[in-house]
């Protein structure tokens, strides 16, 4: 296949330029399972794992291949395996914080140009959960844009594009619907050939399916959400890169029901770009916009010019992200502590 019909360009090729000379070849991963990787190569798709000493200098799983990452290989073709030996510099990069209580970043997808916040127009319909989306997309790199799926089950449309846009500034808004073919056109646009697209959203909402309509076939199974709750089920269990025939890539991930943050500074300003240019016209520089005379934010959530909702959420995002930061400390600090250890062992060794 032709690299550049998998987004290869002038950024990787100078990163890879180093590489070339010691005879290896470079592929991008289309899918991860266990620590096997299914990557998609020039002249073939092969099945890789990483090399031993790949295994030894990671740090943790975020140096691990993920899904969307052009890697360095040395390919077997007689066996279609390969060996990855290292993985090029990331464009984009869009994680969060594993689910439960362990403090560790899950890269979801990388290199990708435009991230899909698929939300359905239904039940289950959140805008405190766009928010989230909106404001890791922007951390990633990559463009966010709202995919409002499921039109057709959905009444009272315009009052839903109408909340959605309250917490999307400067973000498309396209509102679909899979079973009735509306709107698809429209994101025909972010697909051309070599550019990279991600579909995020929780389980249910129809990420699946629109991977399905726009390679023409049911690639990837799908299920009827839940009549109760109008929640999904998890369809997709696996993150997977899928190469158009009529140009771009689209990575399907599993629905996130919990969907907590890794890192979202610049983010966080650019999502909630509303409450920090209020924030600026308050009368004090340090005003904590709890009462103090001439504050800004206060005033407009009196006057009904900011929701209050929206100003709790980002006090509550605005806490989560100094939580990990203090866990990432100390993490970061053990990270370095075991680092050296190995160093030692390894001298240590070289001297027997």
């Amino acid at each position: 296949m032709d690299l550049q019909k998998l987004g290869w360009n002038q950024f990787f090729e100078t990163e890879f330029d180093i590489y070339k000379q010691a005879g290896y070849t470079v592929g991008r991963i289309a899918l991860e399972h266990k620590r096997m990787y299914r990557v998609l190569t020039e002249n073939e798709e092969v099945l890789a794992e990483v090399s031993g000493k790949f295994r030894y200098n990671a740090g943790d799983r975020s140096d691990y291949p993920a899904v969307g990452d052009w890697v360095v290989t040395k390919v077997r073709r007689e066996e279609e395996r390969a060996t990855i030996h290292g993985i090029l510099p990331r464009k984009s990069k869009f994680s969060r914080k594993v689910a439960g209580v362990t403090t560790e970043e899950q890269i979801v997808a990388t290199n990708v140009d435009t991230v899909f916040i698929v939300a359905a127009l239904n039940a289950d319909f959140n805008v405190r959960r766009l928010e989230r989306y909106i404001l890791m997309a922007w951390e990633s790199g990559a463009n966010p844009v709202i995919v409002l799926s499921k039109a057709d089950l959905c009444d009272n449309i315009d009052e839903k594009v109408s909340a959605t846009e309250e917490v999307a500034f400067g973000v498309p808004i396209h509102v679909v619907s899979a079973e009735q073919k509306i709107g698809l056109d429209q994101l025909g646009v972010y697909m051309e050939e070599g550019r990279t697209v991600a579909l995020l959203g929780s389980s249910g909402v129809g990420k699946s399916t629109l991977v399905n309509v726009f390679t023409g076939k049911e690639i990837l199974k799908t299920a009827k959400i839940r009549e109760d709750d109008a929640k999904g089920r998890h369809t997709t269990t696996h993150r997977e890169l899928v190469v158009l025939e009529k140009g771009g890539i689209l990575i399907d991930t599993p629905g996130m029901r919990e969907l907590q943050l890794w890192e979202a500074d610049s983010g966080l300003s650019q999502g909630f770009t509303d409450i920090e240019e209020l924030a600026a016209q308050c009368k004090f520089r340090d005003c904590q916009h709890n009462g103090e005379p001439g504050c800004a934010v206060g005033k407009a959530m009196e006057e009904g010019i900011l929701d209050s909702k929206r100003y709790d959420s980002y006090l509550k995002l605005q806490k989560e992200l100094a939580y990990i930061e203090r866990k990432e400390d100390k993490q970061l600090a053990l990270a370095d502590k075991e680092k050296w250890k190995k160093i030692t062992t390894w001298q240590k060794k070289q001297k027997k």
